[in-house]
């Protein structure tokens, strides 16, 4: 792998966002969801501790000043994170991770699915412009889709569902809306931080993105490019329980509303979240 670290050739600022954007949230004590511009990140650790926590997922393109103004005001001067650990690398979630591996010199884990998309081997499918939905979906297209190349900072989470920077949590796959997706669990209280698997917010339509108007909803329909794996990875989440979900979209969802829209996400996938036609929908192309 190259040792010079690089984004895509179509690596640009979105000038997308929503009112929740530059705001944070402490969902637990020690889990604080960050919005940047419309995708959420999450800072997980004591926050009497500045070099005992993880950041999960790095945010927009050019969004790594707001990173880590935001990790030092909420863990003190100079605060350095022990390593990131990524939901997947859709542009979204690694939009300033270069900039912050330089700045912190920490190492990433990602799910070895997801390495072909973090070195500069593969890039992801196009986004679907056609897929049923709204206006976001529509200005997918202008969304980077390229391959990012992290080279030798990135490394595969180990295959026993254990991450090396987070204690008491595991990394489930979570396939469907990209081949190495996977979402972070903690049994002893149930939290959730869920990436890109479901999330709370109608992510096609641009109207409810804006306004984060609050529903629970299936993985964004114009980066999904399996949909049966889609719903057995919400399947797979619900039956763990979890008590509050961070999504990658969205504002978080805690009980007894999640338990209840998750129930109804499952049992009503394909009404709710399958769309109707678009390009990946039941797995082939049009």
């Amino acid at each position: 792998m190259s040792e010079q670290m690089n984004y895509g050739d179509d690596y640009k600022y979105i000038p997308m966002t929503s009112v929740s954007s530059g705001k944070g949230m402490e969902v637990r004590p020690d889990i604080y969801s960050l919005t940047i511009q419309v995708v959420n990140l999450c800072m997980i650790g004591d926050t009497n501790n500045s070099t005992g926590w993880t950041l999960v997922d790095a945010g927009m393109p050019k969004s790594v000043n707001t990173i880590i103004k935001e990790a030092e005001k909420r863990f003190g001067p100079n605060a350095r994170p022990n390593g990131i650990v990524l939901t997947h690398g859709h542009f979204d979630h690694v939009g300033a991770i270069i900039e912050l591996v330089e700045h912190w010199d920490v190492p990433v884990y990602a799910h070895e699915l997801e390495i072909p998309y973090l070195t500069g081997v593969k890039s992801y499918p196009d986004p679907d412009p056609t897929v049923e939905g709204g206006l976001v979906a529509r200005m997918s297209p202008f969304f980077p889709n390229e391959p990012i190349n992290l080279g030798k900072h990135v490394k595969p989470l180990p295959s026993d569902g254990t991450i090396p920077l987070l204690k008491d949590w595991n990394w489930i796959h979570t396939p469907g809306h990209s081949p190495g997706h996977v979402s972070f669990f903690r049994e002893t209280d149930g939290s959730l931080v869920v990436g890109d698997a479901f999330v709370t917010v109608k992510q096609e339509s641009l109207f409810k993105v804006l306004i984060q108007e609050q529903e629970i909803s299936g993985p964004p329909r114009y980066l999904t490019t399996d949909w049966k794996q889609a719903w057995h990875s919400v399947k797979t989440l619900k039956d763990l329980k979890p008590t509050v979900a961070i999504t990658g979209h969205g504002l978080p969802m805690q009980d007894p509303e999640l338990t209840e829209n998750l129930d109804l996400l499952v049992n009503d996938f394909d009404k709710i979240a399958k769309p109707k036609y678009g390009r990946y929908v039941d797995g082939m192309e049009n």
